[in-house]
């Protein structure tokens, strides 16, 4: 390890400079007022090539600071604020330290929003609630891709696993000309548009295109960016395509596309691998191995793209897939955005789990070893088409259809033991099952907008038609020792085929009050049907066939549902206060008819609706912000029938058709800040919620370690999170390069949850703390190394009220560092590494692993080809292990993953733009 930071100081020393140190500061306002022009862009530019060499961000007085090195002494002093003429001025650097004294804008003539200047532009623009990024003013490596761009925008953070923060606030999508860029997926763009054809990036609040439309506010806890192609590259294509083989066996390719005109645009993507990649993704240092820092993956390793399914960390995933992107405006009038997506799978998954159960007197022990194998062809296509008869009224449909089809094999053992090791039961299964999937969902909706600012008048109607079939075979042998010793086999047929329908039409209007006060009115009808059958058929000894229906393990039920939500509202929103409380009634009549069982019953939940935001702006930009609101759940159907399901035969579930609907109430606060004069931000995000009649299991464990599960309502659990974080760009020292940049973050997690139910009649509860506190660094120099190291601890307390012997108290402890070297010159050097310590893990699975994935690539052929040999786990010490603990449970499990392989890949670039390839344009 030492050698990396060797070569890093090697680096910095070699390629530093002599350099005039200078501080600038001044105030800017406006000619006609004479008030201070708050966030107003300051800017320093080379003279020779327009390069930006600092900048910053006048406060609530309008003064700023500059304060830098360079190694010109002459540059450009640019000030721009949106609707005021840009200021330039020459100066001598030498002369620092500079007072510039008061810089007084002009109104710019004939401009309503912004100045639009050519040859000046501001990096950093701030657009009432849009902030703006000038694409050219932040220095990447060539061949950078979007995501090596973000990581250069002050206030933006991009983790190991790709997820895109605005000051601590998520990203939840990309647009590109503002179009979905192949649905929702943020990194499907991030990790393939080059950084060469971007012009701008533009964050905002999440919003659908009736809240553009209609002006309403939209989820600003949530942001999307938006991403804005150069003029002269939206004519003309770019593509790549990866080639890679293995051994093992082990492969990859895929290729991307880019067709652009105007405001027409095809993409294509595909892939096919067998290394657990989608193959959407493209990494630039790994291709589609991937980050080995990325942690987040569900319960069973998989992960997915668009709604489609891949492997994780878990398991082997063949897949093969490949997306279609289409969208246009036809006219100013109308516009289309069309997706479509396949793919195919195959996962082989091994996994082995120690789990300890707890019980009011006493504990007992599960052993479990599961194989499977599970294959899976997806399609999933959506369209958005809109039109506008006039400038006040918008009409959109948005159709989305999913086919899924695929089987599955598994077979698994389990055993459990009392605590003192003697074995008291024993399950074997074997289950082969085939399904059949198919979904049919659209949004047709109409908007008009009224005369009033800010008002407007809207009906939406949706649908939502699904269809499920499941055809599976299942054989078990469970047997139970002890005393009174038995064996019993099932050797069943398994039919599970539902049909549901859900139909939805809203009606919204708002208008002003008075000032800059609204109030809205809405009301939501919702009507559901499904019916669904489960057909259980026993093997026949006679016929040889599963002839023999089994009436108690059967089932066949209609549920029907209807739904009214009136609800009623006002909402006060200025410049710097946004203020919105609503209310209203959540009736739900739901009527269930079992067709085997002969068991009918109502049901009608009447819930209270509540929710309300809080947000305030302060001069300087920073923002608190607050929401509350209860959300309503309605117990499932197979919480709610009285029929055994005995799928498992040492677990078994009964509904209860007495449940009342469960209620949870919500509150959140958060305060967020980014200084842009100097490089920080800061803040925190707390949430906390309270679950009211939360249906909850009722389980009684026999003397045979057979469960029995039914459900009850019951108040009282809670979860809560606190989170802070912090992150700044370090100052540059005299020694320092213009290419060089340092940043340093640090986060600190506080969870607490709360977990209610039952247990052989007693009432149990467990608490469960998180403390995770974790430090994040990053160093570069511009074409020369990149040194990403980060830090976590995550310590986990566990207590429980029945086995307060048995509480919980463990710490993982994680280190990551991501190196890459770009020296000498088209030779690429990457090291992702990943050390992971389990604390109090059972002895038989191992407790620490060191993850330690190499690239080394040569570009040639003016950088179109790129050649690359890339080992997978060098130290062949990868593993996948994991302690969970539960309402009633300490569980260890260790899973089958990829194990090492090296690989030799070939990537080949094309573009061309305007007549012109953009790696050959001028670099900012």
């Amino acid at each position: 390890m030492k050698y990396f930071f060797s070569i890093a100081f090697v680096f910095s020393f070699l390629f530093s400079y002599s350099q005039n140190s200078f501080k600038i500061t001044g105030t800017v306002k406006d000619s006609t007022s004479q008030d201070a022009l708050i966030s107003s862009t300051v800017y320093l530019e080379r003279l020779k090539d327009s390069t930006m060499v600092s900048y910053s961000i006048t406060d609530q007085n309008g003064y700023f600071e500059i304060e830098d090195f360079t190694k010109d002494t002459l540059l450009n002093l640019n000030v721009s604020y949106t609707g005021m003429q840009t200021y330039r001025q020459t100066i001598n650097i030498k002369k620092s330290p500079i007072n510039i004294g008061t810089i007084f804008l002009n109104s710019a003539a004939d401009e309503l929003d912004e100045v639009t200047v050519t040859a000046d532009r501001s990096p950093i623009v701030f657009k009432k609630d849009t902030l703006e990024f000038n694409a050219s003013s932040f220095k990447t490596r060539d061949g950078a891709n979007l995501e090596a761009l973000l990581k250069k925008l002050p206030g933006l953070k991009v983790d190991a696993d790709g997820n895109i923060t605005v000051n601590g606030k998520p990203v939840q999508r990309i647009l590109v000309n503002g179009k979905s860029f192949f649905g929702d997926d943020p990194k499907i763009a991030t990790k393939n548009l080059p950084k060469s054809i971007i012009e701008k990036i533009q964050v905002v609040d999440t919003k659908t295109k009736e809240q553009e439309f209609t002006g309403e506010d939209g989820d600003a806890e949530n942001k999307t960016i938006n991403i804005t192609i150069d003029e002269d590259k939206n004519k003309g294509i770019f593509s790549r395509l990866t080639l890679g083989g293995g051994t093992d066996g082990r492969y990859a390719m895929s290729g991307f596309g880019n067709y652009f005109k105007d405001k027409t645009r095809i993409s294509v993507i595909a892939g096919s691998n067998n290394i657990n990649s989608p193959g959407f993704s493209f990494d630039e240092v790994f291709d589609m191995m991937g980050s080995v820092r990325s942690v987040t993956r569900s319960s069973n390793g998989s992960f997915g793209v668009n709604g489609l399914s891949f492997g994780g960390n878990s398991g082997i995933t063949k897949s093969d897939n490949v997306g279609v992107s289409y969208a246009d405006e036809w006219s100013d009038n109308q516009e289309l955005e069309s997706n479509y997506f396949f793919g195919a799978n195959k996962t082989r998954n091994e996994t082995s789990t120690r789990r300890e159960n707890i019980l009011p007197d006493r504990t007992f022990f599960t052993n479990s070893e599961n194989a499977s194998i599970n294959r899976s062809d997806s399609h999933r296509g959506s369209l958005n088409y809109s039109i506008k008869p006039d400038t006040l009224t918008r009409i959109s449909i948005r159709p989305n259809i999913n086919i899924s089809t695929g089987d599955n094999e598994s077979s698994s053992f389990s055993e459990s033991l009392n605590s003192d090791g003697q074995q008291i039961n024993q399950l074997n299964t074997e289950n082969i099952s085939e399904f059949d999937n198919k979904t049919f969902s659209n949004n047709l909706s109409f908007s008009r907008r009224l005369k009033t600012k800010g008002a407007y008048a809207s009906l939406r109607f949706s649908n939502t038609n699904t269809n499920s079939e499941n055809n599976s075979f299942f054989n078990s042998t469970r047997e139970i020792f002890g005393d009174n010793p038995n064996t019993e086999i099932q050797n069943q047929n398994i039919e599970n085929n539902s049909h549901r329908d859900e139909y939805s039409i809203t009606g919204s209007y708002r208008n002003l009050l008075f000032n800059d006060l609204f109030y809205s009115l809405s009301y939501e009808y919702v009507n559901e049907s499904e019916k669904s059958e489960r057909n259980v058929f026993d093997f026949d000894e006679n016929t040889g066939e599963f002839s023999s229906l089994n009436e108690d393990l059967s089932n066949a039920f209609t549920v029907r549902a209807n739904k009214h939500i009136p609800k009623a509202g006002v909402r006060f929103d200025n410049d710097t206060l946004t203020l919105s409380v609503s209310g209203g009634l959540n009736r739900t009549e739901l009527k269930t008819n079992n067709l085997i069982q002969d068991v009918n019953f109502n049901n009608d939940f009447n819930i209270f609706a509540y929710s309300g935001y809080l947000a305030y702006r302060f001069k300087d930009k920073s923002r608190l912000s607050s929401w509350f609101n209860n959300s309503t759940r309605i117990p499932s159907v197979s919480q709610l029938q009285p029929v055994t399901i005995q799928t498992n035969p040492l677990n078994i579930t009964v509904g209860n058709p007495d449940l009342d609907a469960s209620v949870v109430h919500n509150f959140s606060i958060s305060y967020r800040k980014y200084d842009f004069k100097t490089r920080s931000g800061y803040g925190f995000y707390s949430y906390y919620s309270y679950n009211e009649d939360q249906v909850v299991p009722v389980t009684t464990t026999d003397e045979d370690l057979v469960r029995t599960t039914t459900y009850t309502n019951l108040s009282g659990g809670q979860n809560a999170n606190l989170n802070f974080y912090i992150n700044k760009s370090l100052k540059k020292s005299k020694n320092q390069n213009d290419q060089e940049n340092i940043t340093a973050g640090g986060n600190l997690s506080l969870i607490y949850n709360k977990n209610l139910g039952f247990s052989n009649g007693q009432n149990f509860r467990s608490e469960s703390y998180r403390f995770s506190p974790s430090i994040d660094f990053r160093y570069e120099i511009e074409d020369l190394i990149n040194v990403e190291p980060e830090f976590g601890i995550t310590h986990n307390i566990t207590t429980y009220n029945l086995q307060q012997s048995l509480d919980e108290e463990f710490t993982n402890l994680n280190f990551g560092m991501e190196l890459t070297t770009f020296w000498p010159k088209n030779v690429t050097f990457g090291n992702d590494i990943n050390f992971t310590k389990l604390g109090n893990i059972s002895s038989d699975f191992d407790s620490d692993f060191l993850l330690w994935n190499v690239s080394l690539g040569y570009t040639f052929a003016d950088e179109k080809a790129i050649v690359k040999f890339k080992v997978y786990d060098l130290l062949d010490q990868n593993i996948n292990t994991r302690r969970t603990t539960g309402d009633d449970f300490i569980q260890d499990t260790n899973q089958l993953i990829l194990e090492q392989y090296f690989m030799l890949s070939f990537t080949y670039k094309f573009s061309k733009f305007g007549g012109k390839d953009p790696s050959k344009s001028r670099r900012f």
